[in-house]
């Protein structure tokens, strides 16, 4: 009888032991470049003793296999916390109950237009659409001034983005599809594919084909453009204005996964990364992401880019269209 207790004693100190384990460790699923989110991520780790187990995604195929990976795993969740990079597929999740609701108390000093209604998701660290140029090929007073102007003959096969059925680029067409509507948003996609556009992997190699000087223009994002201009690269680049409407900003957002392991260690992690001293590094980083919060401490030219005029977009309408505009382009860019 005496080993007989002394074995469940044991066992039991075992499972207590698994569990205090647990709280100690927080897994993240990040489509933030790894090169930004892991000094961060270590801090974290560092403050709170909190191991941080992430999970990163390639370029070509970020937030798109990361959502991805979340659905599939519904039935067993791995996952705590999701930072997606862009909002419509954390907009998906939410769609399919796979998100906590969790509304941290220091995110209030962020702008409604980026926090669900719900607290399903927080925006934080915005980063902006942008029209990248060859300094060496483009005068800026040349540079088109609206997104239609890149279907201009002018531009022909001079011109580059993503393919855009994943990350910012599919973003930027669902948002496209929201506030266009459908004829006009499969219009100017059918223009540029008449005026040759190339198709890249990611905005980083469409960026990477500008500061080479294999295309003059290309759509892409304020951190991959600003990350070549601070290498020495000579790139620049320009908010994309929408015809009149404004340029696109997305926030990245943080969510908390239903069912997660480790929902309180996730907490934590979400708050610490809303916290404005994370807004700050990001800021100050070589990704130049764009502070949310009124009068954040930020680098002069991140602060130039903050002052822009950016259009009001409804995420959840976007997210609506975001497998339509996406069957579409799949359709249209499709490879041979």
């Amino acid at each position: 009888m005496a080993i007989g207790v002394w074995l469940i004693a044991c066992g039991a100190d075992s499972e207590d032991q698994d569990r205090v384990e647990r709280r100690q460790e927080v897994v993240i699923y990040t489509a933030l470049d790894q090169l930004y989110s892991e000094p961060i991520l270590k801090r974290f780790e560092e403050q709170t003793g909190i191991r941080v187990r992430a999970v990163y995604d390639s370029e070509a195929a970020k937030t798109v296999g990361l959502a991805n990976r979340i659905i599939a795993e519904r039935e067993r969740p791995r996952c705590d916390v999701f930072w997606n990079n862009e909002v419509l597929r954390t907009l998906v999740l939410k769609d399919k109950g796979l998100l906590e609701a969790f509304s941290p108390a220091n995110a209030r000093q962020i702008p409604a237009a980026f926090r669900d209604p719900e607290g399903y998701w927080t925006g934080f660290a915005a980063r902006a659409r942008v029209l990248a140029y060859n300094t060496r090929r483009v005068a800026p007073e040349d540079l088109p001034r609206t997104l239609s102007d890149l279907t201009n003959e002018r531009w022909r096969g001079r011109v580059g983005m993503a393919y855009p059925l994943f990350g910012s680029t599919s973003t930027h067409a669902a948002v496209l599809w929201a506030r266009w509507g459908e004829p006009r948003a499969r219009r100017f996609f059918e223009d540029l594919k008449r005026n040759d556009v190339a198709i890249l992997d990611g905005n980083m190699t469409a960026a990477r084909a500008v500061a080479d000087g294999e295309l003059d223009l290309c759509l892409t994002d304020t951190d991959d453009a600003h990350l070549l201009r601070s290498e020495g690269k000579p790139i620049d680049w320009v908010l994309l204005d929408h015809d009149g409407e404004g340029a696109l900003l997305f926030p990245n957002a943080l969510s908390l996964i239903k069912n997660g392991p480790n929902p309180e260690a996730g907490r934590r992690l979400i708050e610490y990364l809303l916290s404005p001293e994370v807004e700050a590094a990001l800021a100050a980083s070589q990704s130049a992401q764009i502070p949310l919060r009124p009068n954040a401490d930020a680098p002069p030219k991140v602060q130039e880019m903050a002052r822009g005029s950016f259009l009001e977009v409804d995420f959840a309408e976007a997210a609506a269209h975001i497998e339509e505009s996406a069957d579409f382009l799949k359709t249209l860019f499709s490879k041979p």
